[in-house]
């Protein structure tokens, strides 16, 4: 069977993973990102109606500034997010499975929302009559490609892409360690990631959901 590697920061990566094995496929990977918290400020909770979260990323390291918020409800991008919200005491308004814009569509105005988000975040467009504003929780810095993966790469593997980020630091370290990019396919979460790629990759598929089931399920019928 095919190799698969994936490289989405810990804690989506051991999820990942494991979701792999369960499908049946030959999944190895090493995160090329950490999450890192970030300080910020909050504004008056007076002022804010629910939480839109678009990563369980949001919660790491913030239990104590966010534990102002746990009397706002949560619209969470995913089951994953949700289940990581609802363990730091929040509870659920809305679970998403087609992408955080999906999920803000669905809002009934007048509604102030605060996100919180990562350092890179996809650019969103609230209903009439809602509200949005952002605080920054997170940050992915970036990591050197696992010497581990290098043989797999050799392979003609198939990597995971879990977001835009990953797919040009991806490609970096690839031009670095001069990798034949021609001998590598991708697959992608979403459409959004492929805009940020631009080498001869050997072929690029994108995921008809971004979920990750829908991405490994993919893979899966790649690999058949």
């Amino acid at each position: 069977m095919r190799p698969v590697i994936a490289i989405r920061p810990e804690p989506g990566l051991s999820s990942t993973l494991e979701l792999g094995r369960e499908l049946g496929l030959a999944i190895t990977g090493a995160p090329l990102f950490e999450i890192r918290p970030l300080a910020f400020d909050l504004p008056d909770p007076a002022l804010i109606d629910a939480l839109l979260v678009g990563s369980a990323n949001a919660f790491l390291g913030n239990a104590g500034n966010l534990a102002r918020l746990t009397d706002k409800p949560v619209y969470a991008v995913g089951r994953n997010t949700a289940e990581t919200a609802r363990s730091a005491g929040f509870e659920i308004a809305a679970i998403g499975s087609g992408g955080l814009q999906k999920v803000l569509d669905q809002i009934a105005p007048p509604t102030r929302l605060l996100r919180i988000a990562g350092t890179e975040r996809v650019p969103l467009t609230p209903p009439d009559g809602v509200t949005i504003e952002t605080v920054t929780a997170y940050e992915s810095a970036p990591l050197p490609l696992d010497p581990g993966l290098l043989k797999t790469l050799s392979s003609t593997p198939i990597v995971l892409l879990h977001s835009a980020a990953a797919a040009r630091h991806f490609t970096n370290e690839c031009n670095r360690l001069r990798l034949r990019i021609n001998q590598i396919e991708l697959a992608a979460l979403g459409p959004r990631i492929v805009e940020a790629l631009d080498e001869p990759w050997r072929s690029i598929h994108v995921s008809s959901q971004p979920t990750d089931r829908d991405l490994l399920e993919m893979v899966r019928d790649l690999c058949e």
